[in-house]
Order: structure tokens, then C-alpha cells, then sequence
């Protein structure tokens, strides 16, 4: 992500960002996996900092493997 991306990123934006569903992601929230989302109002939005710290652990993850 560049310093031009929003803040906050949707759930939308998170299915597109990953190539999965928008169902897939919802699912990811529902059981813990995936960057941590924070709840404003009734949307779900996503933070830039928790999203840059699920990549990192993608890449540590796959490093190991």
C-alpha cells in the first residue's frame, strides 16, 4: 500500500485486495482469520495498519513453509 491509500479500506476492497468473494472475506471476519476489521456504525472497515500486518504474516507464514 502506498502512503496515497485510504486509511481504512472496505470489505469490498479487502475481496478484491486478497481474490476472494466478498462472502469469503465476511467469513474470514466471522472466524478470526484476516486483518482485523473495526465496526463504524453499520460497515465493517479495515484499517491499513492491520492489513499491512496480515501480509506481513502471509509472507512469514509462506517463508516457513
Amino acid at each position: 500500500m502506498t502512503e496515497q491509500d485510504p486509511d481504512y479500506l472496505t470489505i469490498d476492497e479487502i475481496a478484491a485486495r486478497y481474490r476472494v468473494t466478498v462472502p469469503t472475506a465476511r467469513y474470514w471476519r466471522h472466524t478470526g482469520y484476516g486483518p482485523k476489521g473495526v465496526k463504524v456504525g453499520s460497515r465493517v472497515l479495515y484499517p491499513r495498519a492491520e492489513v499491512e500486518k496480515f501480509d506481513h504474516e502471509l509472507r512469514r507464514r509462506a517463508a516457513v513453509a
